[in-house]
């Protein structure tokens, strides 16, 4: 149950990555992940600078697992797709459960 949910969460974040993740020239690309604790969610963002201009921040989903051992396996997926820099929010003082390092440093 818990892998078919991690491969749909997987899946469509992967997709809209793909969509949002153009490429272009003088640009930043980065994924931001989010910690909400009141709604026990994690929230995943990619955030888009190009040179000189403003940067947006564009939602990819939101997961309603709240386990971070869940989490950490999905963002390592994630990450072996993509080798983009990822920012976590709202983790201080937290660590992943597999690894025992800290999510968050500051």
């Amino acid at each position: 149950m818990v892998e078919m949910l991690m491969n749909d969460d997987y899946k469509l974040i992967i997709e809209r990555i793909e969509t949002n993740f153009t490429r272009k020239r003088d640009t930043k690309y980065f994924l931001q992940i989010v910690n909400d604790p009141y709604d026990q969610t994690y929230n995943f963002f990619i955030n888009v600078q190009p040179r000189n201009k403003r940067m947006h921040s564009i939602p990819l989903h939101t997961i309603t697992t709240y386990d971070l051992s869940y989490l950490e396996k999905l963002v390592g997926q994630i990450a072996q797709k993509y080798q983009l820099t990822i920012v976590y929010d709202g983790f201080i003082g937290l660590k992943w459960p597999i690894t025992q390092e800290l999510i968050q440093r500051r």
